[in-house]
């Protein structure tokens, strides 16, 4: 079980009381059997993982470790091994732990990797992760000097996914919620860093997911935004009838002027574009810890800059912006 204690605390401490206020009754609400009909399995397979000791850990800039193989005993191993695959599938990571590599789908330690060095350092700040899946960049965040980080992902999988390996971790200053953007009070205001990676272009207002993301900041704080895009000029934004690389609900591919455009509008300012990435089929595939169909499935056998449905490959941009 996690204690929530602290997180209210410091909401409590950064003036944001009427958040704090709600938070006990939102998690319970949105966490619950009645939420999804696989609660108790995946809750199950959580209390089933071994709770080690004092584990050897590696969190910084340099990559996300626990434990070692002798840290946990034959039996110990087996039940980590098999309470992980109940929570299949796993899409963001990787993770290492206690010696078992957990190969997910996404190589999201390389997109940590493109985006560290862009980025304000996080030293003692309090930073949101929007969309954040099972947490990895999260505790590459604490890794990297934050305070606390709260990430939001209203997939219940994926929360629970995150507590899977803070069990393993310990208590830390790292929360999942599962909540999305829109449940955040109205002008939070208080993170230091937000960060939203991959939700955009699932939106069907990107100027009211630029909004929201401005209202949880403070005066100085730093947005950092990934998203596809599509190359071309200002003002051109590809808005696929039907599906984007098979998935349904992809509304607004912008080029990179046409986004900028869009957060000067939003009242953001010091806007850059950091880094531009088509994604690679070593970068998003299928592994045997998701072993559903991935990236090449989605692209045009004949040429890999299309996507199945004749559309720009995934193309991923990301920016970094500050509010007054």
């Amino acid at each position: 079980m996690i204690d929530y204690q602290p997180l209210y605390e410091l909401l409590t401490e950064r003036n944001a009381e009427h958040w704090s206020a709600i938070l006990p009754d939102q998690i319970p609400q949105k966490l619950n059997p009645e939420a999804h009909g696989n609660f108790s399995k995946w809750n199950a397979a959580v209390e089933q993982l071994p709770i080690p000791k004092k584990p050897s850990i590696q969190l910084d800039n340099e990559g996300f470790k626990i434990g070692l193989v002798d840290e946990l005993s034959a039996q110990q191993r087996q039940q980590l091994e098999t309470g992980l695959k109940n929570l299949f599938p796993w899409r963001k990571g990787p993770y290492d732990l206690f010696g078992l590599h957990l190969d997910t789908e996404w190589r999201s330690d390389w997109k940590w990797e493109r985006i560290k060095h862009h980025i304000t350092p996080l030293d003692n700040r309090l930073v949101l992760d929007v969309g954040c899946g099972n947490g990895y960049h999260c505790w590459r965040m604490l890794g990297a000097g934050a305070q606390m980080v709260i990430g939001v992902d209203p997939v219940q999988l994926h929360v629970i996914q995150f507590q899977a390996i803070r069990r393993l971790y310990g208590a830390a200053p790292v929360y999942v919620l599962p909540l999305t953007l829109e449940e955040i009070p109205e002008k939070t205001n208080i993170f230091d860093s937000v960060f939203s990676m991959g939700v955009l272009y699932h939106r069907r207002s990107p100027i009211d997911h630029l909004m929201d993301l401005r209202n949880c900041l403070r005066s100085g704080g730093e947005l950092v935004l990934e998203t596809l895009v599509i190359e071309g000029q200002l003002g051109e934004v590809l808005v696929p009838e039907g599906r984007y690389a098979r998935m349904r609900n992809v509304w607004f591919l912008p080029t990179c002027d046409t986004l900028v455009s869009w957060m000067k509008r939003c009242g953001f300012i010091n806007i850059r574009v950091v880094d531009i990435n088509q994604t690679s089929m070593q970068e998003q595939r299928s592994t045997p810890w998701m072993t559903f169909n991935s990236l090449e499935d989605f692209l045009d056998a004949d040429n890999p800059d299309l996507t199945i449905e004749g559309h720009p490959a995934p193309r991923r941009a990301t920016f970094v912006a500050t509010v007054k």
